[in-house]
C-alpha cells in the first residue's frame, strides 16, 4: 500500500476495483480549485464500506484514495470520449458532472501527462499484476469495478437512472453466461430496477482489461446513489455526502454480495 494507492491481495478468482471513492487532493492540485466540495462532488461514496464484504469473499482490492478531480483512473488515457457525442467529464475533469467549472477562472488542469505517470499508470498497472498472479492458480478472473453516481443528473441522462447499471462493453468484456446470471440478480431484487449497457456500458477499466477469451471477465457496476444512502433532491455543501447508513444500505449490500458469490462462480467453472 502506498499513501494513495491501497491493494489487498486475496485468493478468490476476482478483483474488485475502486477507482474514484477518493477524496485525497494534494496541496500542489488543490490551490487553484473553485471549491474543495466542488471537487469531491462527484466522488464514488462509500463505496469500500457498501462493499465490505468483498474481502471476505477472497476478492482481491484494489482503490485509489486520490480524488478523481485530480485524475480519472476509468477515461481513455488518450483523451478519446468513452462516450460520443454524451456529455462526460474528461481525464482530469475541469468541470463537475452537472458542469461547474472546477477551476478558477485562467487555470486549469495543466499538468496532465505528470498526473498520467503518477496515478493512471500504477493503478493500471497494480490490476495487471492481480490478474496475473491469480491466473498463476485459477484459469479465469472477474474484474468488477464498481461506481455509484447521483440518481438524477440531466446533463448527463434523462430521468432517474436505474438502481443497477450493468456495463460489459456491450458483451465485449465479459462471458455472455456470467453476464445473464448478474442481470438475473438484479432483475429478481425487489423494489430495484436494472439495465444492461444503458447510459454506462463500462470505462476505460473494463475495457481496456475485460479480455473473455483471455480469461478476464471484466464488468462494471454503476449504482444509483439512492439505492444504498440517502439522497436529497438537490445536492449542497449541507447535505452532500449523506453519512453511511449501514441499516439503510443493507438490503441493496446483500444483492451485491450474491452478485461477487456469482462472480467467482462463473469464472470457476
Amino acid at each position: 500500500m502506498s499513501d494513495w494507492l491501497e491493494i489487498r491481495p486475496g485468493t478468490a478468482p476476482l478483483i474488485v476495483s475502486i477507482p474514484h471513492a477518493g477524496t485525497e487532493i494534494p496541496e500542489a492540485f488543490a490551490s487553484n480549485l473553485r471549491s474543495l466540495w466542488l471537487a469531491r462532488k462527484d466522488a464514488d461514496w462509500w463505496m469500500p464500506q457498501l462493499y465490505e464484504f468483498a474481502e471476505e469473499l477472497g476478492a482481491t482490492i484494489i482503490r485509489t484514495h486520490i480524488s478523481r478531480t485530480v485524475i480519472d483512473v476509468n477515461r481513455d488515457p488518450s483523451g478519446v470520449s468513452l462516450y460520443p457525442g454524451q456529455a462526460t467529464t474528461e481525464l482530469c475533469p475541469a468541470t463537475t458532472f452537472d458542469g461547474e467549472p472546477l477551476y478558477q477562472d485562467g487555470f486549469g488542469p495543466d499538468d496532465v501527462e505528470a498526473r498520467r505517470a503518477q496515478y493512471f499508470r500504477p493503478y493500471h498497472a497494480a490490476i495487471e499484476a492481480q490478474i496475473a498472479r491469480l491466473k498463476q492458480s485459477h484459469p479465469a478472473v472477474a474484474l468488477y469495478d464498481c461506481h455509484s453516481i447521483r440518481s438524477v443528473i440531466p446533463r448527463l441522462f434523462d430521468g432517474a437512472l436505474p438502481n443497477f447499471n450493468i456495463g460489459t462493453n456491450d458483451g465485449k468484456s465479459c462471458d455472455p453466461a456470467l453476464t445473464a446470471n448478474i442481470v438475473s440478480l438484479c432483475a429478481g431484487a425487489a423494489n430495484f430496477t436494472h439495465v444492461l449497457n444503458g447510459r454506462f456500458k463500462g470505462g476505460f477499466i473494463t475495457r481496456h482489461h475485460g479480455n473473455p477469451a483471455g480469461g478476464v471477465h471484466a464488468i462494471q457496476m454503476e449504482l444509483a446513489c439512492r439505492g444504498y444512502m440517502r439522497e436529497p433532491e438537490i445536492p449542497t455543501p449541507d447535505n452532500w455526502p449523506t453519512d453511511y447508513d449501514a441499516d439503510y444500505a443493507a438490503p441493496i449490500a446483500a444483492i451485491l454480495k450474491s452478485i461477487l458469490q456469482t462472480c467467482i462462480e462463473g469464472v470457476r467453472t
